[in-house]
């Protein structure tokens, strides 16, 4: 006969999901209410300015979608995507490679700009895109590139699609809270994210935010979006500024609970504290990872603070010291993904992880299982 799941405390530093704050698990637990409850409706509305405070913009279409991140780059695509469209995709790593799965699913041609797994995308490279395919109408990119540690210049490749009447998708699933994301003033067009990385919530939403011109596009579209659970025209009338909401899905309320606390404490630390800390925890690990012998995989200057790639030494198992890590030390550190498995370990110092107790933990570990 089954039992309930007690599952052990573990040590979440991998790729995600991070460790969850115990705030957050509370607000887990309270009373569940209706999804149309005045009530709820009065969260919804001050989950939504929370999230245009993390984001950093004004946009109006700004909302937790009830699916996880990979639901986040669907609706992104597929409301801003039609049959014939041509959208240059920059490709660095894993998540831009499900870009261009998206866009040709809704019937786009994808023109791909590739860099190598473990630098940033390249603008000049995107420019050419641009040149080559003067019919491109939209840019999607990664901003932290979760499967390699990098992060690209967004600002500047935002830029270049402005500067060619082009919207931006931008994938954001390991920033959103953990360095600089500007929305607005970058003026990317949709931009989604995940609860699980360094808000440190749990896993299964999707922050997303749509700026105007997006937003008319997909009023403007010449077919039908064609997934129905993510049309955005459709989601909007649940979470538009009215407080009257048109019954679209039973929303995910005690996940939505989790989430509003999450963002209440990033709120409270204020965004660019904790840019700073997650800064400070990556410099510390850096340094005892290099006091060791271990190579960081990332130049300097485009490694992510939250997510950090490792080379694993010559003759070590990958496997069997992941494995050691978690059963000896109930610590979870990230494998590497296609080219990448077996050659980086990912560490992840995201929302809640992130803090000086963790870094000492994860290098005595590490130092114990290497025999260093």
């Amino acid at each position: 006969m089954s039992q309930s799941f007690h599952p052990p405390q573990r040590t979440l530093m991998g790729p995600g999901p991070s460790d969850v704050s115990p705030r957050v698990l509370g607000a887990l637990g309270r009373p569940t209410i209706g999804h149309l409850d005045p009530l709820f409706i009065e969260l919804m509305d001050d989950t939504k300015r929370l999230l245009q405070y993390a984001f950093k913009t004004s946009n109006e279409l700004t909302i937790p979608l009830s699916a996880p991140g990979s639901a986040g780059m669907e609706a992104a695509f597929v409301n801003l995507v039609s049959p014939g469209d041509t959208v240059i995709v920059c490709q660095n790593g894993v998540f831009g490679g499900r870009m261009k799965e998206n866009v040709e699913r809704c019937g786009a041609t994808a023109v791909m700009v590739q860099d190598r797994w473990g630098d940033p995308v390249d603008p000049k490279k995107v420019e050419e895109a641009f040149a080559a395919n003067p019919e491109a109408n939209l840019l999607a990119f990664v901003h932290s590139e979760t499967s390699t540690g990098v992060r690209s210049d967004a600002k500047t490749l935002c830029g270049i699609a402005k500067a060619h009447d082009a919207l931006v998708v931008v994938d954001t699933v390991t920033t959103l809270g953990g360095i600089d994301l500007r929305v607005d003033e970058w003026g990317a067009d949709a931009v989604y994210s995940g609860t699980q990385k360094c808000l440190s919530c749990v896993p299964g939403l999707s922050p997303m935010t749509f700026s105007p011109a997006a937003v008319e596009r997909i009023q403007a579209r010449p077919t039908k979006v064609q997934s129905w659970f993510l049309d955005m025209q459709l989601v909007m009338g649940y979470w538009g500024g009215d407080s009257k909401r048109a019954y679209h899905h039973t929303a995910p309320v005690n996940a939505l609970y989790a989430l509003h606390e999450a963002l209440l404490i990033l709120e409270e630390e204020g965004l660019e504290a904790s840019f700073a800390r997650h800064q400070a925890n990556h410099d510390d690990l850096v340094l005892g990872l290099e006091t060791m012998g271990l190579e960081m995989a990332v130049a300097p200057e485009w490694r992510l603070p939250q997510l950090n790639a490792v080379c694993i030494p010559d003759g070590v198992n990958d496997g069997v010291v992941r494995g050691r890590l978690l059963k000896e030390f109930n610590l979870e550190i990230g494998a590497g993904l296609g080219a990448l498995a077996g050659k980086q370990w990912r560490i992840g110092l995201m929302g809640h992880a992130s803090n000086p107790v963790n870094v000492e933990r994860c290098l005595t570990a590490l130092q114990h299982v290497l025999g260093h």
